[in-house]
């Protein structure tokens, strides 16, 4: 199965950039696409952008123009490139494979899903 660890969080001004990276391991072949989430306190954890294995992106409307995620399948490591942050993008960011894998039942293929989560890495934003 895939592991993920995301890395650079921290402590940053109003309208300054932060770069954070999850590295994946494990059964990389497994990863269809990998998310950023977010989560703030007392909220639920929100969807900020999608980059699925064919390299193709989908963002959040709020992330559009702000945000941009990437990947560098040299390194198994995704990134999310966040500028002109803001107070209210304090939270806690969490790294998300959606994941699968076949197996062999007899003469039948089954595809067995599954998620990935890593631990956070927690971005504060000061005005």
């Amino acid at each position: 199965q895939v592991q993920l660890m995301e890395s650079g969080g921290g402590l940053a001004q109003a309208g300054g950039t932060l770069r954070l990276s999850c590295a994946a391991s494990g059964s990389i072949s497994e990863i269809n696409a990998v998310n950023w989430y977010r989560q703030a306190p007392g909220k639920e954890r929100d969807l900020i952008a999608t980059i699925r294995a064919d390299g193709t992106t989908y963002y959040e409307d709020f992330a559009k123009g702000r945000f941009t995620i990437s990947a560098d399948n040299s390194k198994n490591t995704y990134y999310l490139q966040m500028n002109n942050l803001k107070p209210e993008d304090t939270a806690v960011y969490y790294c998300h494979a959606d994941a699968g894998y076949d197996d062999w039942q007899g003469s039948e293929r089954l595809y067995y899903p599954y998620d990935a989560w890593g631990q956070g890495t927690q971005v504060t934003v000061s005005s």
